[in-house]
């Protein structure tokens, strides 16, 4: 009976000291703090929902579409990874963005989410990135859960990408630079980096979910600045001009390569509404979609 009672006593003990630890107070860089203005404009109550025209080349064509960037702070638990229903001492305070784009190819249309979440006041923020892209041919997601590594899933319906697991070292990720635009552009990394280009791409182009080297670069104009991101292996260049002053709000974007006298990718912002537009679902809230401009 003795020894029975040391071996459940060795297990429990085992077991205790097996269970992961909370990782997210060691792991995501120095703390910064958020001025009165940036407190001001964030946490209202309310969402920034821009609405842009885009043009977007899928098959040899120019196609039209719209495209949205939903920015807003919430709570994040982030052992789970998920929105938390309520604030509490183990939520972390994050900035989620929902980049939403929808566009036509003949008959059928695409539409694609990309919803990724940054730790405010941290300098190496990133919680969580997640992609989907659903057409009449079929779907594909990938998620990345940021833990002591990168742990990435990748599902997709074309043959040879179907269901993949991966594990990577943390490095910078392209989705992470849209958040770094609107909460401390002053530090966005310049010169060469290694970067996780984005999941949107990866997906649409069926690039190898691998960091690469890319050409980072800040310019400053009267009023807005732009961001740029070179990566030399694939010739993609992704540039983003954004407000010089803040909010910081974007303006548009631009996705070129050299062999491509028009971009692959135009966004122009129509309109920004700061709305708390989880509660605007009611019949005759539609009017919204039209200030926005969107169809």
């Amino acid at each position: 009976m003795k020894v029975y009672i040391l071996h459940i006593a060795l297990l429990l003990s085992l077991g205790c000291s097996t269970q992961p630890k909370p990782d997210h107070p060691l792991t995501y860089g120095n703390s910064y703090p958020l001025n009165e203005s940036f407190k001001k404009y964030w946490f209202d109550g309310t969402a920034e929902v821009s609405a842009y025209d885009l043009k977007i080349n899928r098959y040899g064509s120019e196609r039209s579409g719209s495209a949205t960037l939903i920015y807003v702070t919430e709570d994040f638990l982030p052992q789970l990874q998920v929105k938390a229903n309520q604030q509490t001492s183990s939520t972390l305070p994050v900035l989620k963005l929902n980049r939403n784009t929808s566009f036509l190819t003949g008959i059928y249309p695409y539409h694609i989410m990309s919803s990724s979440f940054t730790h405010l006041s941290k300098t190496k923020p990133l919680l969580k990135i997640a992609t989907s892209v659903q057409e009449w041919c079929g779907q594909m997601y990938m998620q990345l859960n940021r833990r002591k590594h990168f742990e990435i899933k990748s599902h997709s319906y074309f043959e040879g990408e179907a269901d993949r697991k991966l594990r990577q070292e943390v490095v910078l990720t392209e989705d992470e630079l849209w958040h770094q635009i609107r909460t401390q552009p002053e530090t966005l990394p310049i010169g060469k980096n290694l970067i996780l280009p984005g999941f949107e791409h990866l997906l649409l182009n069926h690039r190898d979910i691998k960091p690469i080297v890319a050409e980072c670069e800040l310019t400053n104009g009267e009023y807005f600045s732009t961001y740029s991101i070179f990566y030399p292996e694939s010739k993609r260049r992704l540039s983003i001009i954004f407000e010089k002053e803040m909010p910081y709000r974007i303006e548009r974007w631009e996705v070129t390569t050299p062999k491509n006298p028009q971009p692959l990718v135009k966004a122009k912002r129509m309109k920004t509404l700061k709305i708390p537009y989880w509660q605007l679902n009611r019949l005759g809230n539609e009017t919204y979609r039209d200030s926005l401009g969107l169809k």
